[in-house]
Parts: C-alpha cells; sequence; structure tokens
C-alpha cells in the first residue's frame, strides 16, 4: 500500500488534542475520517511526529499513513482538506515517502515556539493563541536562565506526571526568549521533548521574568528532578508545533 507523509497546520483550540479519545473531537480522529474515502471506506490509521494536547496549535507537524488507492500527492492532499472542512485543520503539503518511512520515528528534530502577550490590555484577535501576561517580563533574564538548561539532561523536574516516556533523559538544542514587540517568545528545539516539558519550560521562566526567582533558579529545579518544585504548567493556548526535521525531507507538493 501506498505510503504518505502529510505537512499538517491546524488550529488547536476546539480539539481533545492530536490523539483520539472515544467520541471527543480530535484531530487524529478528523484526519482519519477525512481520508477514509481514500482508502476504501476504512479511516486508515494517522500517526503523528508529535501528539498535541488539547489547545495546543501547529504550523508544521507531519504525520503519515497508508491508502488503499495510489494517487499524486497532490490529490491526496486536496481531498483531505476537501473533506476536513469547516474544521480548523489544513494538509499544507503531501508526499510519497518509501515503505515503513515512520513520522514519529524517523524525525531527528523537532521545534515549538510559545507566545507570550506582555502587555495590560487583553488581546482581541488572538485569545486562543496566547497567554496573557499584564506584568512586565524581564526577556533578557528569562534567556539567560533558559541557556543554563540546555544540553543533555535529566528532566523529570519538567515533565507532567502522567508522562509515559520510559527515559526523563533528552538533549535539549535550543531555548531562547526574546521580547517581539509586546510580546515575549520562548523558541524550544530538540530531537524529542517529554510529555509539557516545554510548558514546564515556560512556566518555569516566568517565575524568572516576574523577579520573583534568580536566573540560576531554573537550573537548580533541574538538579533537583523534583516537579513539585518547578513553576506552573504555562497554559496550551500560546504553543504551537512549529516544524520537524527530516535527512532526506519529503518532497512536498
Amino acid at each position: 500500500m501506498p505510503r504518505y507523509a502529510l505537512l499538517l497546520e491546524y488550529d488547536g483550540t476546539n480539539f481533545c488534542g492530536w490523539q483520539r479519545q472515544h467520541d471527543l473531537p480530535s484531530v487524529q480522529k478528523l484526519l482519519e475520517e477525512a481520508a477514509a474515502p481514500l482508502n476504501h471506506g476504512v479511516p486508515p490509521t494517522v500517526t503523528a511526529s508529535g501528539r498535541t494536547d488539547a489547545g495546543v496549535h501547529a504550523e508544521g507537524a507531519v504525520a503519515d499513513l497508508e491508502l488503499a488507492l495510489d494517487l499524486p500527492p497532490q490529490r491526496v492532499r486536496d481531498a483531505i482538506n476537501f473533506r476536513t472542512l469547516p474544521h480548523p485543520v489544513v494538509v499544507r503539503a503531501a508526499a510519497r515517502v518509501a515503505d515503513g518511512w515512520s513520522a514519529r520515528f524517523d524525525c531527528l528534530g523537532r521545534g515549538y515556539r510559545y507566545r507570550i502577550l506582555n502587555r495590560p490590555a487583553r488581546p482581541a484577535l488572538e485569545a486562543s493563541k496566547l497567554w496573557h501576561v499584564k506584568r512586565p517580563l524581564d526577556a533578557a533574564a528569562m534567556h539567560e536562565a533558559a541557556q543554563m538548561l540546555l544540553g543533555r539532561h535529566d528532566f523529570s523536574a519538567y515533565r507532567a506526571a502522567a508522562c509515559q516516556a520510559k527515559s526523563a533523559i533528552r538533549t535539549l538544542d535550543r531555548l531562547d526568549v526574546a521580547r517581539v514587540g509586546e510580546e515575549v517568545q520562548v523558541t524550544a528545539e530538540a530531537r524529542s521533548f517529554l510529555h509539557h516539558q516545554v510548558r514546564n519550560l515556560v512556566g518555569t521562566l516566568y517565575e524568572v521574568g516576574h523577579g520573583r526567582r534568580p536566573v540560576t533558579w531554573p537550573r537548580e529545579v533541574l538538579e533537583g528532578l523534583d516537579r513539585g518544585k518547578a513553576g506552573q504548567t504555562a497554559p496550551p493556548d500560546g504553543l504551537v508545533f512549529r516544524f520537524a526535521r527530516y535527512e532526506p525531507a519529503p518532497e512536498w507538493v
């Protein structure tokens, strides 16, 4: 059966997350049902490069599926997009990939961005895409603290209690914090992340930005391996899955 990769964009506001969950609306369920007519009416399994939580968005997530029909990638893209209307889930591009290719296991790197609107007035246009923080944040201090977390570590202090990963060892390749106009943006990149790792990192750096903790505190939390000592889990609204990296990259159309 031909295998396809899908490059995805979606607004996660009204979904329970990526993963299919009974009768709840999920991105995976919507895509599988949209692809069923291309698979003799049977919803194919769509596997993602990374599973996002409820309320988390994507602008460059990748998924794979096998179909009974051998179609040009652009027809797969257009057929799925027609059937996902009016939901905010779009296949930006599609590609034929080799048998056995996996969006999850062949992924060499994943990137996220977290947006904090840092101004007194609440957002009107992008309320579901931002974490609104009224008090001024020191982005420079947050960035300094973030640099102390780079590299290969045991990130037990920054994983969710429900995280199912066998090991909390991860290599954090990038964790930048920068002010962009009225926003403070956090950019995180790694081969893979633990459940809630990015949101827990943001919630901890938030304490530094407010001046309630010194720049050395997030590193002390890391070394303590105790989730209870870290900051809050930042809301899902501000998080977006930016990209999944492969070598060679799929030939998107």
